[in-house]
């Protein structure tokens, strides 16, 4: 499968165009965002799953990144409530479950291969840096060679400088409503802009919270190789 797995383009996608598939295993199903492959994929997903549903134990291979939406997330290490930040790099293994039922971000190989950080902790207890505009607060979650992950909360009506991403950028709001010059973007929204691509973001009264990632497209992360690239008329 190769899903918005052409990374020259931008893509798009509203809470409102949300389809969950069912997954192999009973109570667990996906939003797939971006994918490349098939049962072993690069991907980018929203994971629900049910109360009481769960896997079986498996190895991330590619490793695995995943951020709590909603609910409370468990493995045999603990219980992960909303807000909590997770990375399981390469070759680590897990048995995930709900109890109550939770919503993830899920980011599976797209981790570099010397990559071996693994991490987990609760954002609503961490401290928050100031952003380089006053209004923007910023949690950074994780950098390793040039790929870069945070949240970043925005005040109301705040307008960002222009700005380039060499190396791309994509964005989950998790919170409020986040703006540019291409529109509006509710809570549920995800982003994701190609290399060398620029915007003005800016915030409406409701401000905003988002998670970002950058500098990680064409950054020779380990599920590239999945990725088939596309054709061209000649």
């Amino acid at each position: 499968m190769q899903l918005n797995s052409d990374f020259s383009q931008r893509v798009v996608i509203h809470p409102e165009q949300y389809e969950f598939i069912e997954s192999p295993l009973a109570g667990v199903s996906r939003m797939m965002l971006e994918r490349a492959g098939h049962e072993i994929a690069r991907a980018t997903s929203i994971v629900r799953y049910a109360a009481g549903s769960g896997y079986i134990a498996h190895t991330h291979n590619g490793g695995e990144e995943i951020l709590v939406l909603e609910g409370v997330f468990s493995d045999e290490h603990g219980d992960y409530p909303a807000g909590t930040y997770l990375r399981n790099p390469p070759g680590t293994s897990h048995q995930p479950f709900s109890v109550s039922g939770c919503t993830l971000l899920v980011k599976l190989w797209q981790f570099s291969e010397d990559d071996t950080t693994q991490l987990t902790f609760n954002t609503k207890d961490a401290c928050w840096r100031p952003g380089v505009v006053d209004g923007l607060s910023v949690l950074p979650l994780h950098e390793h060679n040039g790929v870069n992950t945070a949240l970043v909360r925005w005040a109301a009506n705040i307008q960002f400088n222009r700005h380039i991403h060499a190396g791309g950028e994509e964005i989950l709001v998790l919170e409020g409503l986040f703006c540019d010059e291409h529109g509006e973007y509710p809570a549920g929204s995800w982003l994701r802009s190609p290399r060398y691509s620029n915007h003005a973001p800016f915030t409406l009264e409701q401000g905003a919270l988002i998670y970002v990632k950058v500098g990680h497209i064409d950054a020779g992360l380990m599920g590239d190789r999945f990725i088939i690239p596309p054709t061209e008329d000649v």
